[in-house]
């Protein structure tokens, strides 16, 4: 097996369970185990310590996670490694075992394919300086492929609980910061968990503080996911969720993917939180605590949003897709000496400077949940902090798959060739310090929007992304972009051209 086929990015994602059409399982017992020993390797290499090292293994709810976990714990300990098994968990609350006073694990693992289908799963592996990178993980695969060893003896596995305490870190920061006991008494809020692993936050967080949280959806960990998928992207995901909202009049609405690394919410008007609107709301409440701050985003974020962000007295980064994109430009912008508060991707993935830059679901609803409350004591509303953001009236994706093996090459020359037209065009122009393929901005006799090309970060296509701020403005666009697009027969745009 070529064990670089299992590298996701910056994670570990292939299949665990038969049940799909075409996809065999990946994740065997062996390569679980090869993987154990990879990371137990590079673990003493990276922390120098060759006696009681310590890492916590955690998983979501799926199918798989058990015997996933069982696999990689017996390895690890196997590889002189001694285990803490926290059992259901949350991927931030993995990465915060290793921060966190009384625990501080030298490393750890979260067993999780995110949004992924029933049958995916995979590792996420974290130390105390965050989340892996790329390099890491094929380094870890190398270990694991290649056999090499820590030649330590056999370490220890003993069951742990961290849920609790990580539930408490969230809750003590929504009293610190509002002043109150139970600050969320009076407020109707309902949490969509999606059958993943974000049920705790009703019970350990909302609770405690005083919330009602009747009308709450599929908090029961099921990884058959029977209800809908766990996604703030998901349109049936969000659909749940407004309805709940709107069922129990709530406050507020939150949903969790899978894993908890990701959020999205709905507002008391029944209004979706998620892509540029959660940005916007995160980034006006970071603004007023942090003046000036970058907020550093993805790369198809709106032309509103970074009119608001300027308009709140922020700059607004755009920068490539990936959440460990984002998140590596604000702290290399903030090691330059550039104060940048927020790293976020229109996916959800939001991680905070001053939450160790994590991608962390909770944390961010956390920090909406001390404006709501904070908001009523002092006159003002959720949906009150991003009235004034400007959205497209059309927004619209296609991904035109690239059918050759060097599929890199060849994208790569489709946006080479695009950006040359587009520096023809009459009424386009290059949007300046971009960083990911083509943005172009169109006045308004051509659309009145932007669309920008890009080259997928792991598969053979090309997305594009379209925005208008008028109506039929988006087929305007397609229109013209189609007439350049058609000349290349090895990129399927079908959809575009019958837009």
């Amino acid at each position: 097996m070529d064990y670089k086929k299992l590298q996701n990015g910056s994670d570990i994602r292939g299949v665990a369970l038969e049940g799909i059409e075409g996809q065999h399982v990946n994740l065997t017992e062996p390569v679980c185990k090869d993987i154990g020993r990879g990371f137990a390797v590079w673990l003493m290499k990276k922390t120098g310590k060759t006696e009681n090292i310590r890492v916590a293994v955690g998983r979501d709810s799926r199918l798989s996670g058990e015997t996933l976990c069982g696999y990689i714990s017996s390895s690890l300990v196997e590889s002189g490694i001694n285990v803490t098994d926290f059992k259901m968990a949350s991927t931030p609350a993995m990465f915060m075992s290793t921060v966190t006073e009384g625990y501080e694990f030298d490393g750890s693992v979260m067993i999780t394919a995110s949004h992924l289908p029933f049958n995916r799963n995979g590792f996420k592996f974290f130390t105390k300086n965050g989340g892996l990178e790329s390099s890491d993980i094929k380094e870890i695969l190398s270990y694991a492929e290649n056999g090499d060893q820590t030649g330590l003896e056999k370490g220890s596995i003993v069951d742990g609980e961290f849920m609790d305490k990580y539930s408490e870190i969230l809750a003590n920061k929504i009293r610190t910061a509002t002043g109150e006991d139970k600050p969320l008494k009076g407020f109707k809020i309902v949490v969509d968990a999606g059958n993943g692993a974000g049920g705790f936050y009703v019970n350990k967080v909302l609770k405690p503080l005083g919330a009602d949280t009747t009308g709450s959806r599929y908090l029961d960990p099921d990884g058959s996911f029977p209800n809908h998928i766990p996604n703030p992207e998901n349109k049936e995901a969000m659909e749940s969720i407004t309805e709940a909202v709107k069922e129990v009049g709530a406050d507020l609405g939150i949903i969790f993917d899978t894993d908890v690394d990701r959020a999205g919410a709905v507002l008391s008007d029944g209004s979706e939180l998620n892509r540029n609107r959660i940005i916007a709301m995160l980034s006006a409440i970071l603004l007023r605590e942090y003046p000036g701050t970058t907020i550093v985003t993805d790369s198809i974020t709106s032309t509103g949003l970074k009119e608001f962000i300027k308009e709140k007295g922020g700059i607004h980064h755009r920068f490539k897709r990936g959440y460990r994109n984002v998140i590596n430009e604000s702290i290399r912008l903030n090691n330059l000496g550039q104060d940048s508060q927020l790293a976020i991707e229109t996916s959800g993935h939001g991680a905070l400077k001053e939450n160790y830059f994590l991608d962390d679901g909770a944390y961010l609803v956390t920090k909406l949940l001390i404006e709501l409350a904070n908001g009523k004591k002092q006159g003002y509303s959720l949906e009150s902090l991003i009235s004034t953001l400007s959205e497209p009236a059309e927004s619209v994706e296609f991904r035109m798959n690239i059918k050759l093996d060097d599929f890199k090459t060849y994208g790569l020359n489709v946006i080479d060739e695009l950006k040359a037209y587009a520096e023809t065009k009459d009424g386009w122009s290059l949007e300046e310090n971009n960083y990911e393929g083509v943005r172009v901005n169109l006045d308004k006799d051509h659309g009145d929007g932007w669309f920008l090309l890009r080259l997928s970060l792991h598969d053979p296509l090309l997305p594009l992304n379209i925005e208008s701020n008028m109506k039929g403005g988006a087929k305007i666009i397609a229109d013209e972009l189609s007439k350049f697009i058609q000349k290349f027969d090895k990129l399927d745009a079908t959809s575009l051209l019958n837009f």
